[in-house]
């Protein structure tokens, strides 16, 4: 995120993109309905008539994986109408002319055709925004979890620096992080191509330092493998071991059938985490790990807020801290690893993280919470990132083109099925699933499905149905609603009596790796 939490109160507008804030992030939500309430105004672009849209002054209901033209038509508009930030476009971006010439394309009618979004509203859009003093773009994984993805998010960033709505409070870019601590885990180095601070380990002045902090010799150069590469790798027999941890791939990754080959090809699976799993269960080795109120030390969260934790009681068993886990592990296998405390952890991680350089537990024990960077021991944190300049100088704008979804509907998979989260369950349900007054709220798996398309299926609330893909089928009841469009399925992923990902698209972004789980082709039966 560029800005922080607290800036949405006092934004002027906001355009939520590929986000069910209220039932993702509720805290951030609400923050936005007060702003609207008090008289911010909101754009909300989803193919679900999700809550927030209840406070919009428009919403957008597009076509799925159509977020490219979407953005392109707005920004076509903001440039044909003279709207731009011409200011804030000469002195701080490049690469103008490249953007104003891709987006031309892209008018109202042209995307209304792409789209299905009316050009009286794209129009009305694109001016509201534009013409705000201060508006936030929030998106979440509606955008990301495309083939287009990482396309979709440099849209995001074109159309902030376009309007100059980027280095100033309650102005920026904001991605929502899916989980806790998401954030911090990519901070340090969970991403195979960086160490920690997104140094890339590409860079030989990066590799000699860390080997120095560590004390080994020949750190790779190369980038190693994103989570569907592992898995791929598993499947050919190419990757022999792996280890997983706090993940649960087996109900969260796409097409699972092939998950569940790869994991039984390997040799070794060793998984830690807090609960038997569905993944824990096909491993050779579970570790035991302790909760958050079962261990000390920090969670960077979705405002780039680094914030400390104290053990509140004892964890049960033979689980342990995380770090303690590895920290043996590591001891065992020939590395040292001097820890005693999570506070010793923290020395190490400033010592060679530049944006995390004066962020210590002693500062942290006396404030809420220190946001990087924060680069020495003097400096206050940043709440928003930005103010003078990008971290590259000049911003550098990115135009892309729309490209159609991964996977086309036909006569037997004639609908698009697209997944998400709710409000009383998360993620996989290894946690919440084992909270009474949360199963009570939300029991069963639901498929959500329009009431034009049911009637003529002769489906009703409540029946039991088939969703089927290319890849398998599953069973679940339905839900008969208008918060779909026609010709779309809705469902989640929380449960796993009707695992959804053995049906989603396993094609990735061919960026980031993400997988195409927002949208795939699908039929839909009612059971006899």
């Amino acid at each position: 995120m560029t800005n922080s939490i607290c800036e949405f109160e006092d934004a002027d507008l906001f355009l939520v993109t590929g986000s069910n804030t209220t039932a993702q992030h509720p805290l951030i939500g609400s923050r936005i309905i007060n702003a609207v309430e008090r008289g911010a105004k909101l754009i909300l672009i989803d193919p679900r008539e999700i809550p927030l849209a209840a406070f919009a002054e428009l919403h957008l209901r597009q076509n799925i994986g159509t977020d490219i033209a979407v953005l392109n038509g707005l920004m076509n508009v903001i440039i044909e109408e003279n709207l731009y930030d011409r200011q804030f476009v000469a002195d701080r971006t490049e690469g103008f002319e490249a953007l104003k010439a891709a987006v031309s394309r892209y008018t109202p009618a042209v995307v209304e055709m792409i789209t299905g979004i009316s050009a009286a509203d794209l129009t009305r859009a694109a001016r509201m925004y534009a013409r705000a003093d201060k508006a936030m773009l929030a998106y979440a994984m509606g955008i990301t979890q495309h083939i287009t993805g990482t396309d979709n998010v440099k849209a995001c960033a074109n159309i902030a620096m376009l309007t100059g709505h980027v280095g100033r409070p309650s102005t920026g870019v904001n991605p929502l992080r899916g989980q806790n601590n998401v954030q911090g885990a990519c901070d340090m180095g969970g991403l195979p191509g960086v160490f920690s601070g997104y140094q890339p380990v590409s860079d030989e002045a990066a590799r000699k330092k860390f080997e120095r902090a560590w004390g080994v010799e020949g750190l790779p150069a190369q980038a190693g493998l994103t989570l569907g590469g592992m898995l791929e790798a598993g499947r050919k027999g190419a990757l022999k071991a792996l280890y997983v941890m706090g993940e649960n791939p087996r109900i969260s990754d796409p097409n699972l059938g092939s998950v569940d080959l790869a994991l039984s090809s390997l040799d070794l699976l060793i998984v830690q985490d807090i609960f038997m799993s569905e993944t824990a269960a096909l491993a050779d080795v579970v570790l035991p790990a302790a909760c958050f109120a079962e261990k000390g030390g920090t969670y960077t969260n979705t405002e780039r807020r680094v914030q400390l934790t104290q053990r509140a009681v004892t964890a049960p068993g033979q689980a342990r801290a995380d770090w303690e886990i590895i920290a043996d592990l590591c001891r065992r296998c020939g590395l040292e690893a001097p820890y005693t405390h999570p506070g010793q952890i923290m020395e190490e991680i400033r010592s060679v993280t530049p944006s995390y350089g004066g962020i210590t537990h002693e500062r942290l024990s006396k404030t809420y919470g220190l946001q990087w960077p924060c680069p020495n021991r003097e400096h206050p944190g940043t709440a928003f990132l930005h103010s003078a300049q990008f971290t590259r100088g000049k911003g550098s704008f990115q135009p892309s083109d729309f490209t159609p979804q991964g996977e086309a509907t036909d006569q037997d998979f004639p609908f698009t099925l697209t997944t998400g989260r709710i409000y009383c369950q998360f993620h996989t349900g290894t946690m919440s699933r084992r909270v009474d007054l949360l199963e009570r709220e939300a029991p069963e798996p639901l498929v959500e499905i329009h009431p034009e398309d049911a009637a003529k299926l002769g489906i009703r609330k409540n029946d039991l149905v088939e969703v089927s893909s290319r890849r398998g089928s599953i069973r679940l009841k339905a839900d008969v609603t208008t918060r779909v469009p026609r010709k779309v399925l809705f469902t989640t992923f929380h449960f796993h009596e009707a695992q959804v990902n053995l049906l989603t698209n396993p094609a990735c972004d061919r960026t980031s790796g993400i997988p195409e789980l927002k949208e795939c082709a699908a039929a839909i039966r009612r059971c006899p």
